[in-house]
């Protein structure tokens, strides 16, 4: 461990001189990676038992209405985040994040238990003030992780984005095995639906522990942690302190000014507009399909109550799939206008689910849930593990709160444009 000439605390190289930035790397990737799994796994579990709250719930349009209600709040925090990141504390931020998942998905179990699973307007209102609170959650815990990891290296935010996209696939093959195991059994929506609340409850709380007592002290997240602060990063801060490093303050210690030098926000977001743009559109065309279409306007087929299921399930497996494909190197697309073709042809799957919906299939659908999902995945990791690339610590923290703020923009604007397809329906 060495110090810069203000005395700022630099993990270099261990006692024989080599890096020691690669040392823990892959427990870290495993943290990350179940990190990542901790930001979505509990609304991930509320979405994929919507046929549990269509049962409960069967006017109000629960898969449409509780998205609808958790992103102005996850789209709100993060905005207000991103403005404000470089006086966060971001190990407070992720800390409070994670703990208020868990208190959240606890409480949705608590409300089910104390409902006995019956349905009305008391039990969804308080479902859609919880599904509120998940968004809040969203807000401070995604923008936080993908800020942070960016100043890290880029496996970091591919493992990270890599558990995000397990979320799903795990919670839908539980669903799958719950209805297998309780279709015929009384009460069975109820009691997948139970199960799906405590392994997310238990879950969250594993992510609280690790974030706060295992994640900080390992040598290679010491390491790029401490470089970042070392170019000037204040919210790395606290998480230094957590590992047994201090860091000089202001007052203590007279910053190189021309070092520690930053672009501002508005710079980062002009010099990546084109990356800010893809994100936006993948998931406005994501979320204008998933999981609200899939659900209410595939029709009847001979799969009966499993052909959303399988559908949902499809989309996510092929989702978590689709994260680990930019890991070899030459099926990674690096190639900036490459990307922007590839997201503007995403544009065609909106006439291709609606004519196959109308006159199609369930394969030509499942087959098209197939092509969302897996470029919904790769292109968000091509483009996250890109961006930051060239960039000091403060400006990669920075630009990976800009980014997930254009992600969280993007879903905002597929799930307001999910609600046309109920247009002439007479059920809107």
């Amino acid at each position: 461990m060495a110090q810069n000439n203000c005395g700022m605390a630099v993990i270099t190289s261990d006692e024989s001189g080599a890096p020691r930035k690669n040392e823990g790397k892959h427990k870290a990737m495993a943290v990350c990676f179940f990190l990542g799994l901790g930001t979505l796994v509990s609304w991930n579990s509320m979405f994929t038992i919507g046929d549990y709250y269509y049962k409960l719930f069967p006017k109000y349009h629960p898969a449409r209405v509780l998205t609808l209600v958790y992103q102005p709040f996850a789209f709100g925090t993060t905005a207000i985040m991103a403005y404000n990141e470089s006086k966060i504390n971001t190990r407070m931020r992720n800390l409070c994040g994670f703990t208020l998942f868990f208190a959240s998905i606890f409480l949705v179990l608590v409300l089910d238990i104390a409902t006995s699973g019956k349905g009305g307007i008391g039990p969804y209102i308080g479902l859609c003030v919880l599904a509120g609170c998940f968004g809040l959650a969203h807000g401070l815990v995604h923008g936080g992780m993908v800020g942070d990891l960016s100043l890290m290296c880029p496996e970091f935010i591919q493992s990270y984005l890599a558990g995000s996209g397990a979320s799903g696939a795990l919670i839908s093959l539980l669903r799958v095995l719950t209805k297998v195991a309780f279709e015929k059994s009384y009460n069975g929506l109820r009691k997948g639906a139970i199960l799906f609340f405590t392994i997310s409850t238990i879950i969250e709380f594993m992510c609280i522990i690790l974030y706060a007592t295992y994640f900080p002290k390992l040598p290679v997240v010491k390491y790029y942690r401490s470089k970042a602060a070392s170019e000037g990063s204040k919210t790395v801060s606290a998480d230094l302190a957590a590992a047994g490093i201090q860091t000089m303050t202001d007052d203590q210690c007279r910053y190189d000014t021309k070092e520690q030098e930053r672009l501002s926000n508005k710079q980062l977001l002009l010099q990546n507009l084109d990356y800010a743009v893809d994100l936006f559109l993948i998931y406005a065309v994501t979320l204008s399909i998933f999981p609200g279409f899939l659900y209410e306007n595939t029709g009847s087929h001979h799969l009966g109550t499993w052909y959303p299921i399988v559908l949902v399930a499809m989309y996510n497996v092929v989702d978590l799939i689709s994260r680990y494909i930019p890991l070899v190197k030459w099926l990674k697309l690096e190639s900036r206008k490459a990307i922007v073709i590839v997201v503007l042809s995403r544009f065609l799957l909106i006439p291709a689910f609606y004519f196959t919906a109308k006159y199609g299939d369930q394969g030509c659908m499942i087959f098209l849930t197939f092509l969302l999902g897996l470029t919904n995945g790769y292109l968000a990791v091509c483009v996250l593990t890109m961006a930051p690339r060239g960039y000091k610590g403060p400006e990669q923290n920075a630009l990976g709160n800009l980014l997930v703020l254009c992600i969280l923009a993007g879903l905002f604007s597929g799930i307001v444009l999910d609600w046309l397809w109920l247009i002439g329906k007479g059920a809107f």
